[in-house]
C-alpha cells in the first residue's frame, strides 16, 4: 500500500471520531515518516507506508489527541512540547497572549499561575527578551514539560518554574510583586458534556473547578491583589459563558475589569488592574 493508499484509509476509520479526519491522518503519516506535513504531500505520497503509522492511527481511533500523540502543538508561531499531564494549547488562548502583550508591553516580572506547558508565560517571554518569569503549578508533571519548553525556546535563562498550590496557605511568600500575572486556571463545570479527547485524555485537574467552574477564580483572583506592582495588571482566560460571574469576583476583590473577545466573538481575556484602593 502507498502512503496515498493509506490516507484515503485512514482518512474513512477516523471519520467516526474526528471532525477533521484527513488532515489527523497526514499529520500522524508525516510523524511516522519524521517529515513535514508539506514534504509528506509533495514528495512520499508514492513512498511506502512506514509501520509506526499503524500504531499512531490506533491511538487515534481511540480519540486520543492529536498533540499527545505526535508530543508536540503549534501556539502563537513557535512548537511547545506536550504531554498528557499538561492541557493542550488552543488558538483561543492566543487571545489571551495577544491582550497581555498589549496591556503590558514592557513588563520586568511575569507571573503564571497554572503555568501548565508554558504557552503563555513562556511566549511573553520570548516576545519580551527584558522580561523574567516565575511559573508556579501544583503539578510536578507539568513543571516538567514548562521546563523542557523554556529550555527549547531559549528562556530558561529568565524562567523558574516552581511547586505551588494557590489553594494552600503561604504559596506565593516570597515571590514579590509582578508587572503582568497570567492565568488560565480550571474553569469547565463538573459536569459539562466534552468530547472524549478532552474529557478521557487531559488532566481533569487543569479542566474542573465545582459545579458551576467558578471555584478557582474564588480563591485565586482575592490572592493576585497583593501580587501585582501599582500599575499592573492581570489578564485572565474565562470560559464564554462566564464573562459576568468572574467579573463580580474581581470587582468585589477590588479590581477593575475589562473583557475582551476571542476571533469567534467570544468572552475570552479578562483583564484585571488594581483599583483605587491600593
Amino acid at each position: 500500500m502507498t502512503i496515498a493508499e493509506a490516507l484515503r484509509d485512514a482518512t474513512r476509520r477516523l471519520e467516526t471520531t474526528s471532525d477533521t479526519a484527513r488532515l489527523d491522518a497526514e499529520l500522524l503519516m508525516a510523524h511516522a515518516l519524521r517529515v513535514s506535513r508539506s514534504d509528506l504531500l509533495l514528495k512520499h505520497m508514492d513512498d511506502t507506508v512506514p509501520e509506526a503509522f499503524v500504531g499512531l492511527l490506533a491511538r487515534r481511533e481511540t480519540c486520543e489527541p492529536i498533540a499527545y500523540i505526535v508530543g508536540t502543538q503549534e501556539f502563537y508561531g513557535r512548537s511547545f512540547v506536550v504531554t498528557e499531564e499538561v492541557l493542550i494549547p488552543r488558538s483561543d488562548s492566543e487571545c489571551v497572549l495577544e491582550v497581555a502583550l498589549a496591556e503590558s508591553s514592557s513588563p520586568r516580572r511575569v507571573l503564571d499561575c497554572g503555568v501548565g506547558s508554558g504557552a503563555l508565560l513562556l511566549s511573553v517571554l520570548a516576545e519580551r527578551p527584558e522580561a523574567e518569569g516565575i511559573g508556579i503549578d501544583r503539578s510536578l508533571g507539568a513543571m516538567a514539560v514548562a521546563s523542557q519548553n523554556a529550555a527549547r525556546l531559549g528562556v530558561a535563562n529568565r524562567t523558574r518554574i516552581l511547586h505551588r498550590d494557590w489553594h494552600e496557605a503561604g504559596w506565593s511568600e516570597e515571590l514579590g510583586l509582578f508587572d503582568l500575572i497570567l492565568a488560565n486556571p480550571p474553569y469547565v463545570e463538573a459536569d459539562a458534556e466534552l468530547d472524549p479527547d478532552v474529557r478521557d485524555f487531559e488532566p481533569a485537574g487543569a479542566l474542573f473547578s465545582g459545579t458551576d467552574g467558578l471555584d478557582d477564580y474564588r480563591i485565586l483572583i482575592p490572592q493576585l491583589y497583593d501580587l501585582l506592582e501599582e500599575g499592573g495588571v492581570a489578564v485572565l482566560e474565562i470560559g464564554a459563558a462566564q464573562e459576568n460571574a468572574v467579573s463580580a469576583i474581581a470587582e468585589k476583590a477590588g479590581f477593575s475589569v475589562m473583557c475582551h473577545k476571542d476571533l469567534g466573538g467570544r468572552p475570552r481575556a479578562l483583564v484585571l488592574t488594581l483599583g483605587l484602593g491600593k
